[in-house]
């Protein structure tokens, strides 16, 4: 299996998406159980609702399923909301609560894991911000992510829509967070949250470094806004998907021209 798929793109602009794969080696799923095989908290189809938006974007794709290895998660195992339901490095459920293994994985496959599926994927994604941020004197990650619209167990109520995440205004300037905000609440279809129950993950927090020259924000899509249904066989709507497309080329698109403001070279 390889662990990361690297995309490369000449623009300062990079794409994170460590949820969209759904690749299991063999002795994950033997461990598995029935829960666990059907592989729900997939950030299903994300990559391809975000294929094309900004050609001179790099991405960086990590291919196992988050069951494997939690590529937005501390290595270290620490919760990234303490006092709240949420998955963990290796998650022993899915989002609704429910056990996902016949047989929980030892600490020892979890540093095997770590260091074979979660390393390669930040030693791709730290490189390709250093490239960006070589070019161009400033990176932007965006992080892409996605999740269904109503989980109990993880929030009260239906989640918004966009749900930007910027560590409560700590991982990039205001006018990247600004710039992203003001084209989700001109989407007025659409509803919008900043920092609520997603803040950024991991990935968001350990990269955004503002004072350094590198920017991160999260987006975490609501299915409902490009999937025909929130359950299986999560197909994907095109219209929706065309739909939301716009508005997410325009967020990409607004970042790249912000890039050279932040610092950057001109």
């Amino acid at each position: 299996m390889t662990p990361v798929t690297v995309i490369r793109g000449a623009g300062p602009v990079v794409l994170g998406i460590p949820h969209a794969g759904t690749e299991l080696p063999p002795d994950v799923t033997a461990d598995l159980n029935a829960t666990g095989r059907a592989l729900t908290d997939t950030d299903w189809h994300i990559d391809r609702l975000y294929e094309g938006l900004l050609p001179e974007a790099t991405i960086v794709r990590a291919n196992a399923h988050r069951y494997v290895i939690d590529a937005n998660r501390d290595p270290e195992g620490t919760s990234l909301y303490p006092g709240q339901n949420t998955t963990t490095l290796v998650p022993l459920t899915d989002f609704d609560g429910r056990p996902i293994w016949t047989r929980p994985p030892s600490e020892a496959a979890i540093a095997n894991r770590r260091a074979a599926v979660h390393a390669p994927y930040h030693t791709a994604l730290a490189e390709a911000l250093m490239r960006a941020k070589a070019r161009h004197g400033v990176a932007i990650l965006f992080d892409c992510h996605s999740i269904r619209s109503r989980i109990p167990f993880l929030f009260e109520g239906v989640l918004p829509d966009f749900n930007i995440g910027t560590n409560e205004g700590r991982s990039c300037a205001a006018e990247v967070a600004e710039a992203v905000h003001e084209i989700c609440n001109a989407a007025s279809v659409y509803t919008t949250v900043r920092d609520g129950r997603f803040k950024g993950g991991w990935t968001t927090r350990h990269y955004g470094r503002p004072a350094d020259g590198i920017h991160a924000i999260q987006m975490e899509l609501a299915q409902s806004t490009y999937l025909a249904t929130e359950a299986a066989p999560w197909v994907f709507d095109r219209a929706k998907a065309r739909a939301l497309r716009r508005h997410l080329r325009q967020m990409l698109t607004a970042l790249a021209d912000l890039a050279p403001k932040l610092g950057g070279f001109s």
